[in-house]
Order: C-alpha cells, then sequence, then structure tokens
C-alpha cells in the first residue's frame, strides 16, 4: 500500500518542475501576445484606455492605407540589409582570423564583447556626433579625400547607412564570438585532412568552416533578421525624433509603433502595429528555413 503513495509524488514532479516556466511564459508571454491581438481591434485612446469602441480590422486597414507605414517598412528592410550582411560577413571574418593561433586571442575575443556591452544610448549618442554634418569626425574624413561634407541626419541613404553603422558595431563582435564557437566545434581531423591534401587556408575556409557553420550561420541569419525588424532604439536616439527624420527617411517598424502609440495616442493602431511586425517576422523566419532546407536536401543529394 506504500507504493503508489510513494510514486505519486514522482510521477509529479517533473509536472511540478516545469509549471514555472509555463506560468511565467503564460504572464508575460502568451498573455500579453493574445490582449494585443485583441485591442488591435478596438478604438483606444491613450488618454481614455478603458474606453474601448469595436472597430473589427479598421486599425490594420488604416495602417495598410497610410503612407508612412509603408515608408517604415521600406526603412527597415533597407537598414536591416545595410546592417546585416556587412556585420554577419565582418563577424565570419573575424572568428576565421581568432579561430588560428594568434598572439593575445584572448584580450580580443573579450575586446569583442564591449561594444555589445555598451549602452545603445552612450553608442547612438557617440555616433551621432561622429557623423555631425559639420563637426563630426567622418566628414572630417570625407573632406581629407576630397568630397564634400554629408548631410548624415537629412539625407535618406546617408542617414539609414549611419543608423546601420551602429547596429554593425554593437553586434558584430558578439556575432563573431558565436561564429567561433560553432567553428571550434568543428573536428580538426577535417581540417588536417585537407591541409594534406594541399589545402589553402581558403579552401579550408570554403569547404570545411562555412559547411561546418551553416546551422550557425541560420541562427544569426534568423536572430538577426528579428532584430532588424524590431531596430528601435538606434533611430530614435540617433537625432532624437520619433519621426526619423525630418521626411521620415530613416523611421522604422518600431518607431512608427511608438509614434502612433505614445505620439498620436492610438493605443489600437499601435496594436495592429505589433501584430504586423509579428506576422512580418513569422515569414521571415520561414523563408530563412526553408531556403536552409533547401539548401540542405541539395547538398544532401549531391
Amino acid at each position: 500500500m506504500s507504493r503508489p503513495r510513494n510514486r505519486a509524488p514522482r510521477t509529479l514532479a517533473p509536472y511540478a518542475y516545469v509549471t514555472p516556466f509555463f506560468a511565467l511564459f503564460a504572464a508575460f508571454g502568451l498573455f500579453p501576445l493574445l490582449y494585443t491581438a485583441f485591442v488591435s481591434l478596438y478604438r483606444v485612446e491613450l488618454q481614455t484606455p478603458g474606453d474601448l469602441q469595436w472597430r473589427g480590422l479598421g486599425n490594420y486597414t488604416a495602417i495598410l492605407a497610410d503612407d508612412y507605414f509603408w515608408t517604415a517598412l521600406r526603412n527597415t528592410f533597407t537598414i536591416g540589409v545595410l546592417s546585416t550582411v556587412p556585420q554577419l560577413a565582418t563577424a565570419l571574418g573575424l572568428a576565421h582570423l581568432l579561430h588560428y593561433k594568434l598572439r593575445g586571442r584572448t584580450f580580443f575575443r573579450t575586446a569583442m564583447l564591449l561594444p555589445y556591452a555598451t549602452s545603445v544610448a552612450a553608442a547612438t549618442l557617440v555616433f551621432g556626433q561622429l557623423f555631425g554634418r559639420d563637426f563630426g569626425l567622418v566628414n572630417y574624413v570625407v573632406g581629407l579625400v576630397g568630397l564634400g561634407p554629408v548631410d548624415w541626419q537629412n539625407g535618406t541613404l546617408a542617414s539609414q547607412v549611419a543608423v546601420s553603422s551602429i547596429v554593425v558595431w554593437r553586434w558584430t563582435g558578439y556575432n563573431a564570438l558565436i561564429y567561433l564557437a560553432g567553428m571550434q566545434s568543428i573536428p580538426a581531423e577535417l581540417y588536417e585532412a585537407a591541409e594534406v591534401d594541399g589545402a589553402s587556408r581558403w579552401r579550408q575556409f570554403v569547404h570545411v568552416t562555412l559547411p561546418g557553420l551553416r546551422p550557425t550561420i541560420v541562427f544569426t541569419v534568423v536572430v538577426s533578421t528579428i532584430g532588424a525588424t524590431q531596430l528601435f532604439g538606434e533611430p530614435l536616439l540617433f537625432e532624437g525624433s520619433v519621426s526619423g527624420g525630418i521626411s521620415h527617411q530613416y523611421q522604422t517598424l518600431g518607431l512608427y509603433l511608438y509614434e502612433q502609440g505614445w505620439g498620436f495616442f492610438h493605443l489600437g493602431r499601435a496594436a495592429a502595429v505589433a501584430w504586423l511586425m509579428f506576422l512580418l517576422i513569422v515569414v521571415l523566419v520561414g523563408v530563412n528555413a526553408l531556403l536552409a532546407r533547401r539548401r540542405s536536401r541539395e547538398e544532401v543529394r549531391r
């Protein structure tokens, strides 16, 4: 009779261990997501958050009819490409260099995390001074090569390049360490066999390192895509404008959401923007997953 009594706590113990996670996820993850979807169907103003007026899909249609939404979407895509591609390419090159024996490589590995540990506000304020039109260091260097000053805050492409450079500076070292960890998991025998066959370091990188890093590269691409879609702090603090410049030239979806909710006090529309961003992220992550799976199938066939 004593065995069933002792068996019950053992059976329930695993569920007790995982219950705190699901409770916290339901309270701080699932509930805000569902409540945001609920609010997006109503007209809710920041001054009177308790006054709900049913709109159905009216918030979504109003946003999709807003030209500034499409401008923000286009800016998000452009800044995402300008920041993600150089960031991951540079991180991959730095990780490849640190993977070989190098004097002081422990110091360099630690130093790579310093930009990531720097506050977004501090980094953006410094870059804002560097990209100043009249007294910025970047324009001073540009002048040394015989070019005129660039208006980094008011130009469309120039401002997007400036904002992207902040993202590249902050996240390159972080991704480099992720790539470095992935490289260290590749068996050393593969490099030794390639070296015996006479493969140069470049060929070892192409035919050994890149195939072994494919899951890691897919992970960093997905995470960087999500981060680019949610970009907020850097464009907000670059000039201190919620609109992302005079002509919304670098306003991202994150800034557009903030402007709708806390600039125009339309919480319902802000919730609709949040859900559109969520759906956009799901689509982008799905496309990345399909491309990665298709690539893996093609290599298996070879």
